[in-house]
């Protein structure tokens, strides 16, 4: 059976299963559409913060990226992964004990200010809708190529079946989809690694055989040869660094940030019966999302060795069926620059070979000659991986439209029955938003995600942060910080990324920190404008700082 059988088979199970999930846990109420009801247990919360967080990004763009920037791709490994830690031990049990439905309710109790409120709600958006893009753009990748539809059509179809589960089953829905779309993910994306692991190393654990020797007869390790590949097309070693060390260190700092203050993820932890199982969730999605970081750098030496072995200055009329196919979408491509008819692969203005980061890892089984259903199985990973998220991020922006802004703000007597209304209103607009930017994507599935991180860092965390730790930070502190951190990070990101404000390429970054790292720059820029308002504005109320005392004493639990 063909590639295209199998995509449809598996695929359509998985769309199945989804759409099940969400006709069995269709909600009634607005406790239930925004955190599930807060009755979630601690494994289901867990598995489906795994799936939540990692998205597009982690499972179709970041070993991509590594495979292209080998050891600089660290960046993104140590970022996420780390941020998550930051998170558990940081914010989520302090979260879940006090109580609320959205990172906006926090923030507006907390500084005891509507229009602290109202900035949360404009940040919660801008980082939602960013991060939304990257998501779109790989339900785009996956049909176009898999499914052999229009992009436009792929995201169309992405959008729909979202918007069926999240608007129906709100977060109860989501929560219990997003653990079917772990079980997907994960094994979609392990299953191919173990496969190429053995057949290029003989060692069935891909964390291993990423440190083994290949069992070619060369006797050569698999960096080892990665590393001499790279050299002989003229680019760097896999395993040398090439980037700044201080960018290095700013791009890790704002992606552990970034996670720390990620609104669809925090939102999590108010799913959960008790703040014991806030933390449990927190430790077991840890350990579930392990299992994927610690394959990806494996998953993309591999993707990467294939790509140059099979490739490489070979005849262009010779070159294997999957390289037609993702030639059709315009995912790579070749210019035969000497018309030689040979694909020369290297790094100069030579370069005939043009490759999207966002390929390697949907098409390294094809590369790699797997069956055909396990091919199809990566696609269905792919769309599940892409999904959750979306859906997560979909239904922030529908809380922070529905109940932040309106219940909270314009009208607050509103009926449960009308702002439950209103939720699944916002949701179907911010689908249709979702695939503009799926249809019109930014850039890079990790490239545009990692902005979304800054996004969140410069705004959220340090808000959050001071919100739990330090009580006497005040509504004019907050407000000023939030505003200053994301107004910097906007202002960074169109002119470097989008070339507004003038432009200007690499060499001009500020202190040689490109925009992905420069939500560390402007969180350090919302501390301190935060603490200079605060010193020369009205203090803390007394009630307030009871408040944040509360949400610190450890419940009997």
């Amino acid at each position: 059976m063909g590639i295209q059988s199998w995509t449809y088979i598996i695929v359509g199970v998985t769309f199945a299963i989804y759409i099940g999930i969400a006709i069995w846990s269709r909600v009634k109420s607005t406790k239930e559409f925004y955190v599930a009801g807060g009755g979630v247990g601690a494994w289901a919360n867990g598995m489906a913060t795994a799936a939540d967080w990692m998205s597009a990004a982690s499972f179709i763009s970041m070993a991509g990226i590594i495979s292209f920037a080998g050891y600089d791709g660290a960046v993104y490994l140590m970022g996420w992964t780390g941020g998550y830690v930051l998170l558990a031990l940081l914010l989520a049990p302090y979260l879940r004990k006090f109580g609320k439905f959205t990172v906006p309710d926090f923030i507006g109790d907390r500084y005891y200010s509507n229009n602290a409120r109202l900035v949360a709600v404009f940040c919660a958006l801008l980082v939602s809708f960013t991060y939304v893009a990257g998501q779109m753009r790989g339900v785009g990748i996956v049909f176009s190529r898999f499914l052999e539809v229009d992009i436009n059509t792929g995201v169309i179809i992405g959008m729909l079946i979202v918007l069926f589960y999240a608007v129906l089953g709100g977060m109860k829905g989501i929560t219990y989809t997003q653990v079917a779309q772990y079980c997907v993910l994960i094994f979609a994306f392990m299953v191919p690694a173990i496969f190429i692991s053995i057949q290029m190393t003989g060692n069935p654990i891909p964390q291993l055989g990423f440190g083994d020797q290949l069992n070619d007869g060369s006797s050569m390790y698999l960096l080892e040869k990665l590393d001499n590949l790279n050299v002989e097309l003229g680019f760097n070693e896999y395993t040398d660094n090439t980037k700044p060390l201080i960018d290095i260190f700013a791009i890790t700092l704002a992606l552990m940030v970034g996670t720390a203050g990620l609104p669809h993820v925090i939102v999590r932890f108010f799913t959960v019966k008790k703040v014991a199982d806030a933390r449990k969730s927190a430790g077991i999605a840890l350990l579930l999302i392990a299992i994927l970081y610690t394959t990806a750098p494996a998953v993309a030496a591999f993707a990467r060795t294939n790509l140059i072995e099979t490739i490489s200055n070979k005849p262009y009329h010779e070159v294997p069926q999957w390289f037609k196919k993702w030639e059709d979408t315009g995912l790579i491509s070749f210019n035969d620059i000497n018309n030689d008819g040979l694909i020369n692969y290297v790094n100069s203005e030579d370069n005939e070979l043009y490759v999207d980061r966002d390929i390697m890892v949907l098409a390294n089984p094809e590369i790699a000659n797997l069956p055909n259903w396990v091919i199809a199985l990566v696609a269905a990973g792919g769309l599940a991986a892409a999904l959750s998220t979306a859906a997560g991020l979909l239904l922030v922006i529908s809380a922070s439209v529905s109940h932040d802004l309106i219940k909270r703000v314009l009208y607050p007597k509103i009926s449960e029955k009308a702002e439950l209304t209103a939720a699944r209103i916002s949701a179907f607009f911010a689908v249709c938003v979702a695939g503009y930017f799926g249809i019109n994507p930014p850039g890079f599935v990790a490239a545009v995600v990692a902005l979304a991180f800054g996004l969140a860092a410069s705004s959220f965390f340090p808000a959050i942060v001071m919100g739990i730790f330090y009580k006497k930070m005040n509504k004019q502190g907050a407000i000023a910080g939030m505003l200053a951190g994301i107004g910097l990070m906007l202002f960074y990101m169109l002119k470097f990324k989008f070339n507004f404000f003038g432009g200007g390429d690499s060499s001009s970054y500020w202190f040689g920190i490109s925009p992905e790292g420069f939500g560390t720059i402007a969180m350090f820029v919302n501390f301190i404008v935060a603490l200079f308002v605060m010193n020369i504005t009205s203090p803390t109320p007394d009630h307030i700082k009871k408040m944040v005392d509360n949400i610190r004493i450890p419940e009997n639990e």
